[in-house]
């Protein structure tokens, strides 16, 4: 009875990737070749200065992101891989989760800009995002392996693909939650729909953005572990390692430095996302001037004083209101 209404589905899909090998293969060997040497520089750009030059590269982006406290934490976490001895393996992943997350973002953003400002778009895009979302990781490693081989390229793909989803959802989530009173003024001032959306809806939705941002690093950071069991090395293959020894010390030391950076890759990314708050106190302190001044003005004229012209009412404290030229003419619409 099985055997009878049985769909082999499992079939026909080895048979569309063994024909995507066969007539893609240049394309993929291009692919490799670039995501090898991109990998293969930025872990020799993290790898090869001194443990501390790289500490406090980060620290800075962490005092950049959210004041010095999370840039102590950052740095003394980072300290603490260096001294479990897990600083190289860590650079590995951290290459890898950088790569991977950037090709991501480059794919999610277009999309989710693309989908909120398309409902056909959105619609198509939907189911396919409900599959990468709730595939099993492991199952896109097998694919990729047979693609790309043994090595960091499979990890890094298989990565791109299972973090993708978060980034279009949360960016045309953002958009579309776009207040449109304000975009349709942007349409009455004549602005372009490209200038709307640079201007008006990107600066808006940033905090939903960023928030898709920080989920594709988190999920690229969950998949490097898996991700080292097709040779992508890094804390991964500790991890993997670790388990094939049923090694426990090994498996902390990588485990911790793991959760050190995925502590370390949220806070910054979170911190980018709010506003910052010295252009907080900045803002506040101009509308505490413009405050003070107002209320100057409007006191010097209850007083029965003059207040101070100003540039723009300089031409006008001379003419006496009855005058025909010191009304205004009404507004032809």
């Amino acid at each position: 009875m099985n055997d009878v209404f049985r769909l082999p589905l499992g079939d026909v899909v080895e048979t569309a990737v063994r024909w995507m090998i066969d007539v893609l293969g240049g394309f993929f060997d291009v692919v490799a070749l670039v995501f090898n040497g991109l990998y293969g520089w930025l872990d020799a750009s993290l790898s090869t200065p001194p443990f501390w030059v790289v500490i406090l590269v980060i620290a800075a982006f962490a005092y950049w992101s959210r004041g010095m406290l999370l840039a102590i934490g950052s740095a003394i976490g980072l300290l603490v891989i260096v001294a479990v001895g897990q600083w190289a393996n860590a650079m590995d992943s951290l290459a890898l989760v950088i790569l991977a997350a950037a090709v991501a973002i480059a794919i999610a953003v277009p999309l989710g800009i693309w989908a909120a400002r398309n409902d056909r778009v959105s619609s198509a895009l939907r189911p396919v995002l409900d599959f990468l979302q709730t595939m099993p990781a492991f199952v896109y490693l097998i694919p990729a392996m047979l693609i790309f081989g043994v090595g960091p390229v499979p990890g890094m793909v298989a990565t791109i693909v299972f973090a993708l989803a978060p980034g279009v959802r949360l960016t045309e989530l953002g958009i579309r939650g776009v207040d449109p009173e304000i975009v349709e003024a942007g349409h009455a001032f004549g602005a372009s729909p490209g200038r709307i959306l640079r201007q008006i809806q990107l600066p808006l939705a940033l905090p939903s953005i960023m928030a898709g941002v920080n989920q594709v690093i988190m999920l690229s950071l969950s998949m490097v572990v898996i991700a080292g069991m097709v040779g992508a090395g890094g804390l991964g293959g500790q991890v993997v390692q670790s388990l094939s020894r049923i090694d426990i010390g090994l498996g902390v030391e990588a485990g911790l430095s793991v959760v050190i950076l995925a502590m370390i890759l949220d806070r910054v990314t979170s911190g980018f996302s709010t506003p910052r708050s010295r252009t907080v106190r900045r803002a506040g302190a101009v509308g505490t001037q413009d405050g003070e001044t107002d209320a100057a003005r409007r006191g010097s004229v209850d007083a029965g004083v003059p207040a101070t012209p100003g540039p723009a009412t300089a031409a006008t404290t001379s003419v006496p209101d009855d005058a025909p030229s010191a009304r205004p003419e009404p507004a032809h619409v």
